[in-house]
């Protein structure tokens, strides 16, 4: 088949190559434009390594980017991986249209960081889903969806990395196959099921001492390895990145404020929170260096009894 591919970075890339080499013909990439000092696109340069033209607007709206897709006389129109809002009038161009991908169960999790949410909340399986674009946020009827559990210890690199990237390049070629040949379905999402989140940046990442330790350790897992779970230790920032959950089924002797180190070990620390402790294993400092639990404890000589997070956050376990 001819297509185009609209996306960005490595996922975008992943697909473009994918299509690629298996003798599909790639007429052309729409990339968003880099910003200043920005490291270059994953899906640009791949493009160019081809020689595939590239389209860099600013703007899919316009009539520069309607004409030149319209140009193109493609297929399909492939999104993977868009944060450019691409209109109707646009996606409708290609003879079979459009299909896009996203991250999670469509019509639940819709929104920029679809993935990180349902392990803060805790949830036990996500998925992804390939669909018709529309003018509404990833509300367009569904072609292809497929599963995945979110076990305990998963962290945002597992789900993503492991399971959605891979899972999703492969759905986009067969997206793409079943539409072209006429076979494929699609349904209407059910909106009494919808659910948007908006971005999940470093305000949503920052740890609070006074939820509960299994709120905490979703947390970290949810922002592993972006954008960090963070909090402070002496007013400086620091990212909980690798870590683990223990559960009291006991009172602990003594009385700490949540946020304490209680023990450090030889390849973790251990940090008091309500119902449990939190393992910390791996951490980011505040100058964006990733060093073990060990090297953080001796570089800030940390000892049992130092705490992390506002000191006038004195509510004990």
């Amino acid at each position: 088949m001819r297509i185009a591919i609209i996306g960005q970075h490595r996922f975008g890339q992943a697909v473009l190559e994918a299509f690629f080499a298996r003798g599909d013909e790639v007429a052309g990439v729409f990339v968003a434009p880099e910003k200043k000092g920005a490291p270059p696109d994953a899906l640009r340069l791949s493009a160019q390594e081809h020689k595939i033209p590239v389209f860099q607007f600013d703007s899919l709206a316009g009539k520069e980017a309607e004409n030149t897709l319209r140009g193109l006389r493609v297929d399909l129109g492939v999104m993977a991986y868009v944060l450019q809002f691409a209109p109707q009038h646009f996606v409708n161009i290609p003879q079979f249209g459009t299909i896009q991908y996203h991250p999670s169960l469509l019509p639940k999790h819709r929104g920029p960081s679809s993935i990180n949410w349902p392990i803060v909340c805790g949830e036990t399986e996500t998925g992804l889903t390939i669909f018709r674009p529309t003018d509404g946020l990833d509300e367009g009827p569904i072609i292809l969806q497929e599963k995945i559990a979110i076990l305990p210890d998963d962290t945002l690199r597992d789900v993503y990395h492991k399971q959605l990237f891979p899972m999703g390049v492969n759905a986009m070629l067969a997206a793409a196959d079943l539409v072209v040949a006429g076979k494929h379905q699609e349904i209407v999402q059910d909106e009494r099921e919808a659910s948007y989140e908006g971005w999940f940046r470093a305000s949503e990442a920052r740890i609070n001492w006074n939820t509960h330790v299994s709120m905490i350790y979703n947390l970290i897992r949810g922002s592993n390895p972006s954008p960090g779970a963070w909090t402070t230790l002496a007013g400086e920032k620091v990212s909980f990145l690798d870590a683990r959950k223990v559960l009291f089924f006991v009172l602990p002797r003594g009385n700490l404020p949540v946020g304490t180190i209680v023990s450090i070990e030889a390849d973790r620390f251990r940090v008091v929170a309500r119902g449990g402790y939190i393992d910390v294993l791996s951490v980011r400092g505040e100058g964006g260096k990733v060093m073990s639990a060990v090297e953080y404890v001796y570089l800030n000589d940390l000892r049992p009894g130092s705490r992390f997070g506002d000191l006038d956050a004195t509510c004990a376990i």
